[in-house]
Formats: structure tokens, sequence, C-alpha cells
């Protein structure tokens, strides 16, 4: 009992109906040229991964299930059956899979366990279901469940292979966070395990908003074989199962042994072909650690850019390491073609600095601008100095210069229609060492979700990747530094970004208390310190531009703190403090 399978892994666009269709539909003819037996989309396919608020106009929902009804005609005269996701409606709104086959909508999951966790707000616009869903062809029982569904302990799958289903297929959207594929392939495999079955899960690809999905689709075996799809590309997937497997739960005698079902099963016969011989069984490597940070990255910010109608990137060239790295990405997303690098020198820019700002851009062949902004600035105190006057120059000063440049770069966003990409990286958000209105202005900041110390593991990676030095040795070396006053360096106001570094993943990562990260080898100085800024900056955070999620926990829908805050985060009075 062999079955072709097809996991269409798409890259989707939130409400491009229509563009969805027309690719989902592309796929079914491919997949039908394959000869494949069952083609499998990602969730909420028809609608793009996730709708947001879209769900809550009636009009989105009615023309997500106009979409829905083309491709259901589409099948017409198809042998494969086709499973894909879209939004139903029955008085609650509910994320749905369609089972399509030769111009039929022979059935529809409703998924049953809605996530309401870190990025997802399901709750906020689904309905759970409350039917698992079996499809039965000769001694082949396929069951069809929906991302969460299959992460949750003694979900629908425990229904599904109680009543003998021998595939689960699983649609899915799950977002990249680094680490977080292979924690995935492994829980698919202990889920294959347990309920002795063979599962396919179908991933999306493609950015959306500050969200990544690195596709990866994979059909396990619960032998512990597994075959994986590329990872942060299109792909239709093609796999040749043998699924003459047993269950958990066999038929004894014609009989179904008892076990204790949690949800009510729906069951549905359907007739598509079988196959007598295995072709496709292959799979792909899993890229991990800085490689898939740098492929999430590039993915990212490439779909931003072409999903919200740019084709030209710009963004200010320091000399420093945000912005080289800032810059790699954007040519290996866009195209040196597609990218401007902008030099905005001040008399407190070192020659040094310049200088490998000009190498970088040579490197990479990208096209520069150069705006000093030493006169701009000059004139800004003039203008300033009544209002100023009997006062010393502090930060104001230094904030004027970035704010200066802030206003270079929309001037040019404005006039040829490119995107601003802020530089600034996570390890800066989090402690204010930004400039509101300055080196945070952007349309998307590629680096938000990247502390410092991985912006120069990144940066590392890209050089040995190309083989030679396109970020100069001497960015490297050099101590970081804004250049807004004389000899300045980031440690002048910062601890070391290793420690800095690790304070911060610590609280907003793994949630520790301050007392608990400072059982971690921290000085209470430093640890109340880091704790202070990132409190005290959050309306800052709040005003960034998006950018990419790559951590556990990101600035942006992950991070959700209330600017007006009175909540003690650092050491409790008479604990470790001062």
């Amino acid at each position: 009992m062999i079955v072709r399978l097809g996991l269409a892994q798409i890259n989707t666009t939130v409400g491009d109906l229509k563009g969805n269709v027309t690719k989902i539909n592309e796929y079914i003819d491919l997949a039908e040229k394959k000869g494949v037996s069952i083609l499998v989309f990602p969730e909420l396919a028809i609608t793009g991964y996730p709708p947001e608020d879209l769900v809550l106009r009636t009009g989105f929902i009615k023309d997500n299930l106009s979409a829905l009804e083309k491709v259901r005609e589409y099948t017409i005269d198809k042998e494969l059956l086709v499973i894909l996701g879209f939004v139903d409606f029955d008085f609650e709104i509910y994320n749905a899979a369609a089972v399509l086959h030769n111009g039929e909508k022979v059935a529809v999951y409703r998924k049953m366990h809605l996530p309401n966790y870190s990025v997802f707000d399901e709750k906020r616009y689904f309905s759970a279901g409350k039917k698992a869903l079996i499809l039965r062809n000769k001694n082949l029982r396929i069951g069809v469940n929906i991302c969460e569904d299959l992460w949750v302990p003694s979900g629908p799958i425990n229904e599904q292979t109680i009543f003998g289903a021998n595939l689960i297929i699983n649609l899915s959207a799950s977002p990249f966070t680094a680490g977080k594929s292979r924690k995935r392939l492994e829980l698919l495999s202990t889920r294959a395990s347990e309920y002795s079955c063979a599962i396919a899960y179908c991933n999306l690809v493609g950015g959306q908003d500050e969200l990544v999905f690195d596709g990866l689709s994979a059909v396990v075996l619960p032998d512990g074989r597994s075959f994986i799809a590329r990872g942060f590309e299109e792909e239709l997937f093609i796999t040749d199962l043998d699924l003459d497997i047993a269950t958990r739960y066999n038929l004894y005698e014609g009989k179904r042994k008892s076990f204790k079902a949690n949800a009510e099963l729906e069951e549905k016969e359907i007739s598509f072909t079988l196959r007598d011989n295995i072709e496709f069984l292959t799979s792909h490597r899993i890229a991990e650690g800085i490689e898939e940070i740098f492929n999430a990255l590039v993915l990212g910010l490439r779909d931003y850019v072409k999903k919200n109608g740019f084709s030209t990137v710009t963004l200010g060239l320091s000399g420093g390491m945000d912005s080289s790295l800032a810059a790699c990405i954007a040519v290996e997303a866009l195209g040196r073609e597609n990218v401007v690098g902008v030099l905005m020198p001040s008399k407190y820019t070192s020659n040094t600095s310049i200088e490998d700002a000009k190498m970088l851009a040579k490197n990479l062949g990208i096209k520069t601008l150069t705006v000093p902004i030493t006169a701009i600035y000059h004139s800004y105190l003039g203008t300033l100095s009544d209002a100023f006057k009997g006062r010393e120059q502090d930060v104001t000063e230094e904030n004027i210069q970035a704010r200066i440049r802030g206003n270079i770069l929309m001037a040019l966003s404005n006039k040829f229609g490119w995107l601003v990409l802020a530089t600034g990286n996570k390890s800066e958000l989090a402690t204010g060492y930004a400039t509101l209105y300055g080196d945070m202005a952007g349309g998307f900041a590629v680096l938000k979700d990247v502390y410092k110390t991985d912006v120069y593991r990144l940066a590392d990676y890209f050089n040995r990747t190309k083989k030679t030095e396109i970020i100069p040795r001497r960015v490297f070396e050099k101590p970081p530094s804004a250049e807004l006053r004389p000899n300045q360096t980031d440690q002048d106001t910062l601890p070391p970004y290793e420690t800095l570094d690790k304070i911060l993943k610590l609280f907003i990562e793994e949630g520790l208390s301050a007392n608990e990260i400072l059982e971690h080898g921290f000085d209470n100085n430093t640890v109340n310190f880091t704790l202070k800024l990132l409190k005290k900056n959050e309306y800052k955070r709040r005003q960034g531009a998006p950018g990419i999620k790559i951590s556990r926990r990101a600035f942006g829908k992950d991070w959700r703190m209330p600017i007006t805050n009175d909540y003690n985060t650092t050491f409790m009075d008479g604990e470790n403090g001062d």
C-alpha cells in the first residue's frame, strides 16, 4: 500500500487571495504531473498566515471562501486528493483544512487546539473545532490535523490512531526561531513513535512582517526514519510511503480494541490511486546555528521588501559592524543593484571608519552616496543657541547628529521610493542605546532581534562563506562606537557586550528574575543597571520599526510590556542590593 505524498511548501502572501490561489493551482498541476496521490498545503494557505484582524472583516471571510471554491473547481477531473488550509465560517470562525477531490469538498477539519502564546493570538479570532477527522481508502486511514494539534499531548492524533489512522497529515505555519527546527523534528519523531504511525508535516515558508517561516516540511516514520524538505525556499516535496505499518491500535477479529477517546471523530470514505513501487525517498540537510539565523534574516528581509512593493533599500554606512552586516544581508536578499549605502560623516567620524565603509561598499559592489553632516550640525547648533544658552553640551548634541542622519535617509526614501533599513541590534534596543527618530528611523530593522555578540558571529560567518573579507578585518577589531563625540566607545555607557547580552538573554528569553540572574555569577550593579535600562526604554521600542524575529522572545508581538509600569524588575529591597 504505497502512497505518493506531495507536500506543497509554498510562500503565500497574507490577503493576496488571488495570488495564493494561482500558486496553489500551479502546484496542483505540478503534483498531478508527478503522479502525486495526496497533495498537502500549509495552514491557512488560502489567506496566508497569520491574517490577524483581516479575519474580523466579514468581506475577507467571504472572499476567502470564494477563493476556496476556485480551487475546488480546479480539482475537477483530477484524481489527486488536495488538502489545504482556509478560514471556515458557520456562525463562528474556524482555522480549518478542506479536503478536495475531483471537484468536491469531501470533508472539512477544524483546528481543535488554538495557540495563544508568544506571537499567536488564535483565540482572538477562531473558535476551536470539536471533531477529529479520518479519511479512509481501503486499509489506509488518514488523520488530518493542523499545527498546534500535533504539539499538544493527547491531541486529535490520539483519537485518529485509536480509530486506526496509519498516516497523520499536519498542515502547519510554524514561525522560525533559532534552534527550533531540530526540536520540531524531534517532536515529530516522538509522536510517530508513540502512536506507531507515519506523520506528514507540511510547513509554510517565507516572510510575513516580523515572522519568518522556514519550511523544512517532513515525513517521519515510526521506525525513526525522516525525510526533510528544503529550508527557507519553496518546494513540492514528494515522498513515496509504504503504509503497511501497524498502529498501536490494531483491529482484532474485526473489532476495535477499546481505548478512551477524548473527542468525537468523523470518518469519510474516499478513493484515490495507490502505487506499486517506491521512486521518491529524498531528504535535505537542516541548517543549524548561525547559518539558519543568517538564512532567516535574508528571507525575512527579501519578502518584507518585495511583498510591500519596494525594490530598493538604503541604509547608512558608518564603517561599523551593524551597518556592515545589514548591508551584506541586503545584498544577499535583494542583489547588489538594489542596495544603496549612504555615508554621512561628521567632524567626529574617523578616517578609518570612512575607509572601512567605502571598502565594504566596493567589496559588495553597491552604489554609495556621501552626504556630509558637519555643516547641517553647526546650523542646528546655531539655530538652538539661544534656547540652549547657559547649558553645557551633553547627549543632546550627540542625538542631533543621529537625527540629522535619520532625516537624510528619510529624504532619500521620499524622493526615490527606497525603503530605509534601520541597522540597530537587539542589545542597543534593549538598553535604549539608540536615538529615537535618529538611527532608529527606517521602515524595517533587519537586526532588531540579533544581539551584538551574534552580529559579530553572523559577520564572521558571512566572510567565511564568501571565502574573503567582504567586511574588512578592521571592522571586527576596532571597539564599537557611535562616533558622536571624541574617542567615544559603546563601553563608555554600556557593560561589555559579552556580559550585557548574557544578562539580557537570561531576563528576556529565559524569564529569570534579577536574583536568579545573579546566581549565574554577575555582579549586583551590572545586573541592576542593565535591567533599569531595559525597563526605562520601553517607549523607544514601541516606536521602532518592525524587524525579523529569530529568538524565543523578540521585541514586538512577542514582548508586550506596558510603558507606564512601576513594577521593580531589579533586586527587591533588602535582597542583594547595594
